[in-house]
């Protein structure tokens, strides 16, 4: 096979990245150089490889051909040959991609932000660069909201209509040119195409003016706009088009003979048994076609079923839209797999974790006591674990506080509202949960919801909201309780009606029933003991387990149990009867009154449980409108495609999180978890995702770190005002802004190491449970997890661990106030463009314009310097040096909107 594969591709998909090769005219590949990536001439093909390396499993590669509108057909079949070399070349594990200049794949767009603009010419590898390229006026469309699909129009009024955005390129000038019914984030995303135009065609030199359909010649640039068509013209209105979409999308599968021929496969409905591992098949869905390939199918054979298909939608002169996907099996897309009918879902554990328990297991049942390796799970929760917590128990209509000592104690018959405040970042922070019990009746649910929006909302906080179904908690549920013990039966008022109606006996813990509890956790901060069923069966060997009968208290120690599950079981006996004198029994030495009181020995669970591989987190666009919900998934993601006019899920498969842009029409919390609601049962990647999966609702401007760390996280653009294409305009406009704010790295970039015992606070929070955390983003360099998550933030000061602990001065305190160094003083300092921490400082709530407390001798045209450095970040979303960088109106422009000017 070797003799078969191009040498150009000796040590691809090594590396994470793009590769990218050209067809030249020699037709020989030559690979292009990083400079000139996103860089395609109309008169060449390009195989593009795509890696990635996910926080767990094997490397993945995405494989693309792309085929210039004046490329000959022997180049582009190269180009389908040199693909499908390189697949080969990588073991038969890459999907790959047809993409055709102007009707490129989302996914594809996404590799070059902010876009392709392909070239007219031929690319020569001696040069480097185009042949007989020169410099014209053009005329481009831009369509997309997360990626932009450019491409040049004739240059020609006929060319504008009222649907897009239009960029129209001159030689001192750059006109961005909105349609009356394109979106705001088109408009947006085109300013981005503007402006990146303007950096690499014009040196960052040339002006730039927006002109708005319908709008009269009065405006200076909208003349200058319409002079180069030879004056001002109404465009003609569009002819309304709607396109016709079925309920159910049409499909066809075919087999691929060895003759190059295309045979029906019969049959009402697609499975997944129809697809045999030695022949190739090509599955028809109209607009997008795919060709799926047996793993026992040979280099010829794929060849062949490759251009059966590229001569079929040439012969039935199919539009150059249709995209051809090539999968080979096993790595089949979800957008594939949707088109079957459940198509199973296969869990296929990490073989170094599946070998390091067997090896685990196989030294414990020889007596011996093997300590585990650690796990490399993220086990961190992101936020500080030392604050305060309060939890209600919905009862009726009404809301019971539970008493703090009995907090921890959850029932599976009841739901419950749980209220998390931590400090944050120069500010208390708020976190809500509904918990709704597994056997709790829907009323309650439905109430838990209402009132946990309810007591949010009085909180003017814009706090993020949780639901959480028993059994599918979080990690960071978990690591805020610290400990949890979690019974059978309820104490509402109506689960003891149902039950009472129903005639079911009534299983609600009693220390004069036999229970049996389950003990699980990752460490004394983080623990758990479930009640189940007083069954054998409920035994698993994984685990350690508490058995509670009339007379006798016996724990139980699984064989496949660790040292530390052995503490925990330690641990939790004290904290649910410290007066208990357990009877201490290993697997497979239980007496007979152990097996009695479980009703008898049967089978049960005696295999290491293995977690399921999870996937990297994938990002949705969410639409619904007058009942159709919709949604769509944008590749490559980063914190610019977070558009504030969008809702957004990042499906992160073990939870997702529903994100609200301040300018979206969702205004409603309740309405997000319904939203949520939906998404999980949609399952868009076919992964099998669960209806009880736990669902965050995050408004923009307050999003979390547990949030933040799955992007390259800027504050500052979670702080712009206006909507997104009024923010990308203020960038574009105003003078390069070398903003001073945190970010934070995305879990992408990140290392294995683990957390510095440094880097952790050891506390004790107002309730007395000891907690260790990691510290807040104000005060930490780097924080390593144990995966391939990392969090970046400015580097250690001396200042105190929390604010608003009792070694830290708040603004405003009787210290802080009792410095006053001169107003002179005060104004050289804001010369420096910085303050020094013995400025005289107020709270912002005392500096406000509208104060009901205002401080008085200070100078109210730089209200601003007298915040502490902390307030001063939150409040305008960047360091005062980057803030007095700005232009004097922008300045005066913040300072009004935060009512200080």
């Amino acid at each position: 096979m070797s003799k078969q594969i191009d040498c150009v591709f000796d040590g691809a998909g090594a590396k994470p990245g793009l590769e990218i090769w050209c067809v030249e005219k020699q037709l020989r590949l030559v690979p292009v150089p990083k400079s000139l990536h996103g860089k395609f001439y109309s008169g060449n093909s390009y195989v593009v490889l795509s890696t990635v390396l996910p926080r767990s499993g094997p490397p993945q590669h995405d494989i693309h051909y792309w085929l210039g509108k004046d490329a000959n057909e022997v180049e582009s079949t190269l180009a389908s040959d040199k693909a499908l070399e390189l697949d080969s070349a990588l073991g038969s594990c890459t999907v790959q991609y047809r993409e055709v200049q102007g009707q490129e794949t989302e996914k594809f767009l996404s590799y070059f932000k902010p876009c392709v603009i392909p070239i007219e010419g031929v690319f020569s590898s001696d040069s480097g660069q185009l042949n007989g390229e020169s410099y014209k006026i053009s005329l481009l469309t831009c369509k997309g909201e997360h990626v932009v699909s450019v491409r040049e129009v004739p240059f020609s009024r006929s060319s504008l209509n009222h649907n897009d955005v239009f960029i129209l390129d001159t030689a001192s000038k750059i006109f961005l040119f909105s349609g009356c019914n394109s979106s705001t984030q088109e408009r947006a995303k085109a300013l981005e195409v503007v402006q990146y135009i303007k950096e690499n065609k014009h040196g960052g030199t040339c002006e730039v003016a927006t002109v708005e359909d319908g709008k009269l010649v009065g405006d200076p640039e909208v003349g200058e706009f319409w002079s180069f068509f030879g004056g001002y013209a109404p465009i003609p209105r569009d002819s309304p088009c709607v396109e016709k979409q079925s309920d159910s999308p049409f499909s066809q599968l075919f087999w691929i003979t060895a003759q190059a021929k295309l045979c029906p496969c019969e049959g009402s409905s697609l499975n997944k048994e129809m697809l045999e591992t030695n022949k190739c098949y090509m599955l028809d869905c109209g607009a997008e076609i795919f060709v799926w390939m047996g793993r026992n199918t040979s280099i010829t054979e794929r060849k062949k079923s490759i251009s059966v298909t590229e001569d079929l939608l040439r012969n039935q002169g199919r539009s150059m839209a249709t995209h051809l996907t090539f999968l080979t099996e096993g790595l089949e897309t979800s957008i594939f797999r949707s088109y079957f009918n459940n198509w199973p879902q296969v869990v296929e554990p990490k073989l170094y974790e599946e070998g390091r328990g067997k090896v685990a297991a196989i030294f414990k049942q020889q007596g011996y006591d093997v300590k585990e390796l650690p796990d490399e799970e993220d086990c961190q929760p992101y936020i500080n674990c030392r604050g305060k917590l309060k939890v209600w128990r919905i009862n009726g209509d009404q809301l019971t506080l539970i008493p703090d000592p009995e907090q921890t104690k959850l029932f599976s018959g009841d739901c419950y509202i749980v209220q998390y405040t931590y400090p944050g970042n120069g500010r208390d922070e708020y976190l809500f949960y509904a918990w709704l019990g597994r056997d709790s009746v829907p009323d309650d649910r439905a109430d838990a919801i209402s009132h946990m929006n309810a007591i949010a909302d009085s909180s003017k906080r814009d706090p993020v909201l949780v639901q959480v179904i028993q059994d599918k908690e979080p990690l960071l549920f978990f690591s805020i309780f610290q400990t949890v013990i979690i019974f059978k039966g309820g104490l509402s008022k109506r689960y003891k009606n149902l039950i009472a109606e129903k005639g079911i006996l009534d299983e609600t813990y009693d220390e004069q029933k036999t229970a049996l509890f389950r003990v699980q956790g990752i460490s004394p901060e983080n623990m758990q003991a479930i009640q189940v069923d007083q069954v054998s069966n409920s035994l698993n060997s994984s685990y350690c387990y508490i058995l509670q009968t009339g007379t006798s208290i016996f724990t139980w120690i699984g064989n496949l149990s660790s040292t530390v599950d052995h503490a925990l079981l330690d641990r939790m006996l004290e904290l649910i009867n410290p007066t208990w004198q357990p009877i201490s029994v290993r697997e497979g030495s239980e007496p007979d009154i152990f097996w009695n009181a479980l009703g008898g020995k049967t089978e049960y669970p005696r295999q290491k449980e293995l977690k399921q591989h999870v996937e990297d987190p994938h990002l949705f666009t969410l639409t619904c409108v007058d009942g159709d919900f919709k949604v769509k998934e944008i590749y490559n993601f980063a914190q610019d495609d977070l558009t504030t006019e969008d809702v957004l899920i990042l499906d992160c498969h073990e939870e997702i999180h529903v994100w609200i842009g301040s300018h979206s029409n969702i205004k409603s919390k309740q309405q997000a978890i319904l939203l949520g609601m939906k998404f999980l049962q949609t399952d868009p990647l076919v992964e099998g995702l669960s209806s009880e999966t736990p669902i965050y609702v995050i408004t923009e401007g307050r999003e979390p770190l547990f949030f933040t760390r799955f992007f390259e996280w800027d504050s500052s653009k979670a702080n712009m005002h206006g909507n997104s294409f009024e923010r990308r305009l203020a960038i574009l406009k105003g003078k390069k802004q070398n903003l001073e704010v945190h970010t934070s790295k995305s879990w992408k970039a990140s290392s294995k190491e683990t957390t510095p015992d440094s880097l952790r606070s050891k506390s004790v929070s107002s309730n007395g449970r000891n907690s260790t955390s990691p510290v807040s983003s104000a005060s930490v360099a780097h924080f390593n997890s144990p995966t391939n998550y990392q969090i970046s933030t400015p580097a250690p000061t001396a200042r105190k661990l929390f604010p608003g602990s009792p070694f830290h001065e708040s603004a405003g305190s009787p210290k802080a106030e009792a410095e006053s160094p001169s107003q002179a003083a005060v104004l050289a300092q804001v010369d420096g463009n910085d303050a020094s921490e013995n400025s005289v400082i107020y709270p912002y709530e005392r500096l406000k314009v509208n104060s009901s407390d205002p401080v008085t001798d200070i100078d109210v045209t730089k209200r601003e310097v007298y915040l502490c450095d902390d307030e001063f970040r939150e409040k305008f979303g960047m360091r005062r040096k980057a803030f007095y960088e700005l232009p004097k109106w922008r300045q005066n422009k913040l300072k009004i909107s935060l009512h200080l000017f």
